[in-house]
């Protein structure tokens, strides 16, 4: 169980923005034995391959060929996951001089939960393009600046005698990061002059950049026992790392694959998320590349099955009442099968009965999470890659309290049950 919890932790502290994510998740399948291929080019597949991609750096896509017949009912097995979390970027020209403070402009990603940012170690993880050999051939090269950069201060009490009862938050005026003290006469290019240090080259060679601010402590254990965990990223690298672990152990002799999505906390619509032609395109080229017409690629999807996976809300123990009153997962009690009527998460019986059967045949704790009638509740990429691929689908994931914070807590046990399902998967 620990040792899951050791690998999930280590992945998180590499993969500080959704391209590190990608990069990491390369470099291990990788030292597998997996192949790199080009999404630009063609490609030369071969029965018992073992091949990975990456699309616009933050979508990595890995597969395996078995010998089978890749258009025969369930030969086909996808897992779902995203790359990306919630949190904030740094605008262009973000440079901010206050009264002597440096400052960063910022805007925020997806649903983060503001209060959770303040007063915390963060550091800068992302992207950065550089002036290449022509204007339409950038370079393009990942940065993490690894150290503590920057810190979102709060107001003292003393100045808000009623912030303990709650207070409005302003993205724009209360969340700007300080990141410096430069002085009445500081210069508003100093992170200008901070990317292009960090780098090694020129001020003028930066171009453009994607960069967002992480929280610079790490995960770690904790509990009478260790049971449990918090870190930040747990939303959604939980599920990256049991997609990689399940493909690694995959034996199945159809086609295996792993989709690591980006955008998904801003709805997916986006040329690297779950809502683009991506995996349909991965699909096409796979069966074209091992001679199965179009019709045989139909007929292996049709016949498919996919788990979406990303986390859950565990049961609350000082809200209770937000709870479904049936449904309520908790901490170390096994994989969360996700289910809403609104197909927000996607299912249907047949897929939870599939589900199911895997945790009971390989000895996994499973339990399920419903929305609470009156609680609309989020929703994940299932859906959405399912409408564009027409797999049966599952929204699948491990339960965590504080989804969305800057740091998020699980279940210790709940790493291993994820993994060894999708394991279980990969290898039925």
């Amino acid at each position: 169980m620990y040792g899951d919890i050791i690998n999930l932790l280590e992945f998180i502290n590499k993969s500080p923005s959704p391209w590190h994510a990608a990069k990491t998740a390369g470099e291990m399948l990788e030292e597998k034995g997996f192949q790199e291929l080009s999404w630009g080019k063609s490609w030369s597949l071969a029965a018992g391959g073992k091949y990975y991609t990456k699309v616009y750096g933050a979508l990595l896509f890995a597969f395996t060929i078995g010998q089978g017949k890749l258009e025969q009912e369930k030969a086909l097995r996808i897992a779902a996951a995203h790359t990306d979390f919630p949190g904030f970027r740094i605008k262009p020209e973000a440079a901010i001089i206050k009264d002597g403070y440096g400052m960063l402009n910022i805007e925020g990603y997806g649903g983060a939960i503001l209060y959770s940012w303040l007063d915390r170690p963060l550091s800068l993880a992302g992207k950065v393009s550089l002036k290449g050999k022509n204007a339409l051939s950038p370079q393009t090269v990942l940065v993490d600046f690894a150290r503590p950069m920057m810190t979102i201060p709060s107001l003292a009490i003393h100045m808000n005698r009623k912030v303990n009862d709650g207070i409005a938050i302003n993205k724009q005026k209360d969340m700007l990061p300080l990141t410096a003290v430069l002085g009445q006469n500081g210069d508003k290019g100093f992170f200008d002059e901070l990317i292009a240090t960090e780098l090694g080259v020129a001020k003028e060679a930066v171009l453009a950049y994607e960069l967002n601010i992480y929280p610079y402590e790490g995960g770690c254990q904790f509990g009478v026992a260790s049971e449990l965990v918090s870190s930040p990223r747990l939303d959604n690298i939980t599920s990256v790392v049991a997609c990689l672990e399940g493909i690694l152990a995959g034996t199945n002799e159809g086609l295996n694959v792993i989709a690591l999505f980006d955008n998904e906390e801003v709805g997916s619509r986006t040329k690297q998320g779950a809502a683009s032609a991506n995996l349909i395109q991965l699909l096409e080229r796979v069966y074209a590349c091992m001679g199965d017409s179009r019709a045989e690629m139909w007929q292996g999807i049709n016949g498919g099955f996919m788990l979406s996976v990303d986390v859950a809300h565990g049961l609350h123990p000082n809200y209770p009442d937000k709870a479904d009153p049936t449904n309520k997962p908790l901490l170390n009690g096994g994989v969360v099968i996700k289910q809403a009527a609104s197909q927000s998460y996607a299912f249907d019986s047949e897929g939870v009965a599939i589900v199911k059967s895997l945790c009971q045949e390989n000895g996994i704790l499973y339990q399920q999470f419903v929305n609470r009638a009156d609680m609309p509740g989020g929703a994940t990429l299932g859906s959405i890659a399912s409408a564009l691929v027409p797999v049966m689908t599952i929204d699948v994931g491990v339960p965590i309290l504080g989804m969305h914070s800057a740091r998020e807590t699980m279940g210790a046990a709940d790493q291993a049950a994820l993994n060894k399902l999708v394991k279980a998967l990969f290898c039925c």
